[in-house]
Parts: C-alpha cells; sequence; structure tokens
C-alpha cells in the first residue's frame, strides 16, 4: 500500500529520475516549463507517492499569474509506468487540491487530458479566456476553482509569479 507525504529535499533526485523517465528529456521545451523558470515550487503542495521506501510518483504547484490575479499551475505530476491505475495519481491531486484550498488557494490551471483531469474537478477554460506564453493546445488548457468565485476574476494571459 503506498502513502502520500509531503516531498523532502533529499527526494530531489528521485523526482527528476521519475520525470525523466515519464516525460522524457523534452519536457524542458513545453510552454508549462517557461512559467516554471527561475521560480519555486510551493513547499507545502509539493508530495510524493511512496510505497515500500521507493518514491513512486510526484505532484508539485507553482504560482502564475492570470491577468494579474494569483493562481496555482499544478504539474509535473508523475507516477512510474508499473505502478499507474492504482489511484496514486489522482491521490495525489485529491491530497493536494484540499490543503491548496485549505492554505486559501482560490483556484489551479493545468495543461492537459480533460477526461483525465475531469476526475478531479478539472474542466476546459472556455476559450479566449487565457493565453500562455508559448504555443498550446487551447483544448487541453483546463481549470479548477478552489473556492467559489474562485475563478471569476481569471482572464488574460498566464506568466510567471515572480
Amino acid at each position: 500500500m503506498f502513502t502520500l507525504r509531503p516531498e523532502r529535499p533529499e527526494d530531489g533526485p528521485a523526482i527528476e529520475n521519475l520525470l525523466d523517465v515519464s516525460f522524457g528529456p523534452g519536457r524542458f521545451a513545453k510552454t508549462a516549463y517557461r512559467l516554471r523558470e527561475g521560480v519555486d515550487a510551493i513547499p507545502a503542495l509539493s508530495f510524493v507517492a511512496e510505497e515500500d521506501g521507493e518514491l513512486r510518483g510526484t505532484i508539485r504547484y507553482w504560482p502564475v499569474l492570470i491577468g494579474g490575479v494569483p493562481s496555482l499551475m499544478l504539474g509535473p505530476i508523475a507516477v512510474l509506468a508499473a505502478h499507474r491505475g492504482r489511484g496514486m495519481a489522482v491521490g495525489l491531486m485529491n491530497e493536494t487540491l484540499a490543503l491548496a484550498a485549505s492554505l486559501g488557494h482560490r483556484s489551479v490551471v493545468l495543461v492537459g487530458d480533460e477526461p483525465y483531469y475531469a476526475r478531479v474537478g478539472f474542466s476546459r477554460v472556455p476559450a479566449g479566456r487565457m493565453t500562455m506564453p508559448g504555443p498550446v493546445d487551447t483544448a487541453r488548457l483546463l481549470w479548477r476553482e478552489l473556492t467559489p468565485g474562485g475563478l471569476d476574476e481569471l482572464t488574460g494571459a498566464i506568466t510567471r509569479a515572480v
């Protein structure tokens, strides 16, 4: 049985290995990485899934601004291929989304497959409502409110929070 826990500094190499295996070296060229450059992930929302002393999954969130309004960007989230389908990713998302709401965050955006992320409450951002700093398939731009009205003010460019 796996457990979820906050990421620790010593998890860094295992997390980077997991992300390399899951997404390959091309992951750094993706538009979402432009929003992470020079910005630290939010430590309180960086979690891992662990089993038998081995790191099996990871999730991180990053501060972003959407039209100047603070929000979170989820990602990357990854689970080792041999352990997918066991609920680790959904568990990581449910745990950290609830925590983000309890910490006062109002909204989360991500780039991903709507049918997958809809399981934890994400839906497609309405066309023309947001832009990213580079190419992105707008059908994959998703959002979720964490508090009532959390999406109301979100419109415009998604930029790094610096």
